[in-house]
């Protein structure tokens, strides 16, 4: 059998979707009536196998039909998928002969009836073509609709994940290449398909594609009847995506690829510094340089603007995530928070980028000099912890010096430290968030995640430690600006 060329760029035609064409009178009298129809081809050679590519419905009248055998097994032999037979002026039926062949080599025939053209019956099957490649482009420009809105979404990963599973009908996973699930959503497979799909992610993960390749590193296999599928994604994080589906077509391949896209450039770290650069900077860091030095390695040289966030509702945050939100912020310098479960904090030397990110809780330093970014820390978390309580999407700390710039800054803190000595970082943090949420006990709760009681308890402490009367507004004003220099 000849090898077959790649199929034509519209979808096969299903037989049964051409037998039921009430207008062409067909019947199928021989074979299966299940097989895929690629072409057609018109003759009346006695030995058509030399011109045909595979996958036709051949139509004959059978003007040369001498040996009904040899010619079916030619058929079969060059990949033909169905016989159609035309009645009259030839034959007035369809030779027995050729439906014993046809019925023990499983070739379907189709008895074609005078009133049939040739010319329509191919019509039909263009338009049968023509019809399935539409309803496929539909179909995928349904999928990528849906793709684009989910990469645009507060957590673009998984709902990618979610939207390619779902209209491919499988099981989508995201993998490190150690072989461990990221995210993954759809159906669970059997050990077997499961243990499969990860040996093909293992063997792609070390082929991350270079920039000058277009089509992504990938390997299929198919267990169980299930087809499997892992590409290898850009961006140097060493991430497969690993597919579980049924049978891929051409507009499954096509979902696929943008997935691929859109999973590389939302796991991918921000570009807008070079590598080369970010590397030099943490060398020096280590190697006891200070933030001014650095810092025009990173940046265009004006101030920084720390940002601490956490997801909305209390969800979960990975690297993912993180780097999801740098790039939205325009920054490459983040911190993904960690194991300890703290908060991401995100480098901005654009002031101007700074703005509320749907699904995130943001709490902004003022813009500062290198050399203050460990107290433009601390303000960034006092500002998202005013964020959290107030349920606001972005609170920013106040950079007017107000009536703190009319004392000079020593001062103030030698004050600041005499006046809070009695009380721990625990109680001085609580009596901060008390006071700027105005001695509410439940907002207060809220933002330091305990119990109101316990929020309670804590301010009472400090009124005892402090012998303050804290309902007394002179007395929370002095210690408000006080815990400011702190």
């Amino acid at each position: 059998m000849p090898t077959l060329p790649e199929g034509p760029p519209t979808p096969p035609v299903p037989l049964q979707a051409l037998l039921a064409r009430e207008e062409l009178g067909l019947r199928l009298i021989a074979g299966p009536d299940e097989a895929s129809l690629q072409w057609v081809h018109v003759t009346e050679m006695a030995d058509p196998y030399p011109y045909l590519l595979g996958g036709e419905l051949v139509l004959s009248a059978g003007v040369l039909l001498t040996d009904p055998a040899t010619y079916v097994s030619r058929l079969v032999e060059a990949g033909a998928a169905a016989l159609g037979f035309g009645l009259r002026p030839v034959h007035e039926t369809v030779p027995p002969e050729l439906v014993a062949a046809c019925e023990r080599l499983g070739l379907p025939l189709l008895e074609v009836p005078p009133g049939t053209t040739f010319a329509a019956t191919g019509r039909a099957i263009w338009k049968l073509m023509a019809d399935a490649r539409h309803l496929e482009l539909r179909r995928v420009t349904r999928a990528q609709q849906a793709l684009a809105t989910a990469a645009a979404r507060p957590d673009p990963v998984p709902a990618v994940l979610h939207q390619l599973a779902t209209h491919l009908e499988g099981r989508a996973a995201l993998l490190t290449k150690a072989g461990a699930e990221v995210h993954a959503t759809g159906p669970r497979q059997t050990p077997a398909v499961t243990a499969a799909l990860l040996r093909l992610a293992r063997v792609v993960a070390p082929l991350e594609p270079p920039q000058e390749r277009r089509a992504p590193a990938s390997a299929t296999d198919t267990v169980d009847g299930v087809r499997l599928a892992a590409y290898a994604l850009g961006g140097g994080q060493g991430l497969v995506l690993a597919l579980a589906t049924g049978a891929r077509d051409p507009g499954a391949h096509t979902m696929t690829g943008m997935a691929v896209v859109l999973l590389s450039l939302l796991a991918a770290p921000h570009q807008g510094t070079g590598a080369a650069d970010r590397s030099t900077a943490l060398v020096r860091l280590l190697l006891g340089a200070g933030p001014e030095a650095v810092a025009p390695l990173l940046g265009d040289g004006g101030p920084w603007t720390v940002v601490h966030a956490r997801r909305t509702g209390g969800a979960g945050t990975d690297p993912l995530h993180a780097n999801a939100l740098g790039s939205a912020l325009a920054s490459p310098l983040v911190d993904a928070g960690g194991p300890d479960g703290g908060p991401v904090r995100v480098l901005l030397t654009r002031p101007d980028r700074l703005a509320p990110q749907p699904g995130w809780t943001l709490g902004a330093s003022a813009p500062t000099a290198p050399g203050d970014l460990t107290t433009a820390d601390a303000l960034a978390a006092h500002a998202l912890t005013r964020a959290q309580a107030t349920r606001a999407p972005l609170v920013r700390h106040r950079d007017e010096p107000g009536l703190a710039g009319l004392v000079p800054r020593e001062a103030a803190e030698a004050h600041a430290r005499a006046l809070l000595a009695p009380l721990t970082d625990t109680l001085a943090e609580t009596l901060r968030c008390w006071l700027s949420l105005h001695g509410n006990w439940d907002r207060t709760a809220t933002a330091l995640a305990v119990h109101r009681n316990t929020v309670r308890q804590r301010v009472a402490r400090c009124a005892e430690l402090l012998r303050a009367d804290l309902d007394d507004m002179d007395v929370r004003t002095e210690l408000w600006f006080a815990l400011g220099q702190r």
